[in-house]
């Protein structure tokens, strides 16, 4: 066995590691959302690559994202953007991160189109792009209301045809494993049997997703629950940021618990209004999503009402029953028909842009371990997410860690951490 131990320098209490199974491979990644299965692609097909997600592959947020996928359009939408996203972020941003973003969108959408992502077009054929809240410009690309959707699942496809990568679901990572020299070893995880599984890997990739699960009301699923930015901590590893929570203005209003359904920007970019009790319209619905966030909650104090309405009587029918099919349906299932009535609307917790601090290869401040997506925090965000930059900023930047790994890969270590009679230590 390896001579590794716990992140927090002992084993969570309630398991027993004595005959624990173990595991090797080159490179293990935690999370099956868009960052992780994007930097899974991206390794070389010669390494061993190991993926575990704690639920099944089908409930990770990317699946749930709805309004889009920003793109670079030409040049002269380099300087826009770039004032756009660090306008959003009340110019906490890292510069140097929103501009990788921005110059490598291009050349992702075209990869993504080549491993099969179809997304809208116009009827001449050419891509069709939209505009979002705090976006001066239609940059967005999109498939209907389900973007995430889309791109996700076609990802998991290409994984699915690599054979050197093996996912497995409902295994959950609680702890790192941390090598006599503090660089990354692996993870301690349970499967979902309940069973203690020590994987031992050259590299880790975290792609845990976010938070949201520990807030009574997000639009992201319940076991999305920081599970990556937890187990740095127990470790020592740097995180930053972990208050700058983004909270999404509108999510469909009902009374029942549960995850509560997005409705996308992408809606008020193409006209949909807010209005409040009394059918008046009270704020500019495209600044961004702070911004309208407490525009809606002082409305709601107002109305002493928890939700305000969200109208579509400016939106054609026929780009909603296109655009928007997936929301239309799900409003109906509710008792609402969104091209004849508005619909009740509330804040949610939406979106995590702190996380764990990475620099713009991945790196976090522990050798071999990496981290992207919506758990790391690069910087590209700031204080204040622009709509529809998460699902590009989570593949630009796993797509370089992913690089990072390849570029100094030595399987010696690899090899030494297979054949080592060491005995693992837990400190």
């Amino acid at each position: 066995m390896s001579a590794a131990k716990l992140g927090a320098g002992a084993p969570e209490p309630q398991f027993d590691l004595t005959g624990s199974e173990e595991t090797y491979c080159d490179v293990l990644v935690v999370g099956c959302g868009v960052a992780g299965l994007y930097a899974a692609l991206n390794l070389p097909s010669n390494l061993s690559i190991e993926m575990i997600c704690k639920d099944d592959v089908a409930s990770c947020d990317s699946m749930l994202a709805q309004g889009g996928i920003c793109v670079q359009r030409d040049d002269d939408d380099y300087q826009p953007w770039y004032d756009d996203t660090m306008r959003a972020g009340h110019f906490e941003n890292r510069p140097a991160s929103v501009d990788i973003m921005i110059r490598e969108s291009r050349a992702l959408i075209d990869d993504l189109m080549a491993l099969g992502v179809e997304f809208d077009r116009t009827p001449a054929g050419e891509l069709d792009y939209t505009r979002e809240g705090a976006h001066s410009r239609p940059r967005i690309l999109h498939r209907a209301d389900l973007t995430g959707a889309e791109i996700t699942t076609k990802l998991l496809a290409a994984v699915r045809q690599r054979t050197n990568i093996n996912i497995s679901e409902y295994t959950t990572a609680r702890d790192l494993l941390v090598a006599e020299d503090g660089s990354c070893a692996g993870v301690f995880a349970v499967d979902g049997s309940g069973e203690p599984l020590l994987i031992h890997a050259h590299d880790v990739i975290l792609a845990t997703g976010g938070i949201g699960g520990q807030y009574p009301r997000t639009t992201n699923f319940r076991s999305l629950t920081g599970d990556g930015c937890r187990i740095c901590a127990r470790a020592g590893v740097r995180l930053e940021n972990m208050d700058y929570v983004q909270i999404h203005p509108t999510s469909l209003w009902t009374p029942e618990a549960g995850r509560a359904f997005l409705i996308s920007e992408s809606c008020r970019g193409e006209g949909a209004i807010l209005l409040n009790a009394a059918g008046e319209r009270f704020t500019d619905e495209l600044q961004p999503r702070d911004v309208v966030s407490e525009a809606i909650w002082h409305q709601m104090d107002l109305d002493q009402l928890p939700y305000v309405r969200l109208s579509f009587e400016n939106v054609p029918k026929d780009v909603i029953l296109s655009h928007f099919a997936n929301i239309y349906r799900r409003c109906l299932q509710e008792g609402y028909d969104i091209t004849r009535e508005p619909i009740p609307v509330a804040p949610a917790q939406h979106y995590l842009m702190g996380g764990i601090w990475t620099d713009e290869e991945g790196h976090t401040t522990m050798n071999h371990l990496y981290a992207a997506g919506e758990t790391s925090c690069n910087g590209v965000h700031g204080r204040n997410r622009l709509a529809s930059n998460s699902l590009l900023e989570s593949m630009v930047f796993a797509r370089r860690a992913a690089l990072d790994i390849a570029a100094n890969w030595d399987g010696r270590k690899c090899q030494q951490l297979m054949t080592s009679g060491a005995e693992r230590s837990l400190a």
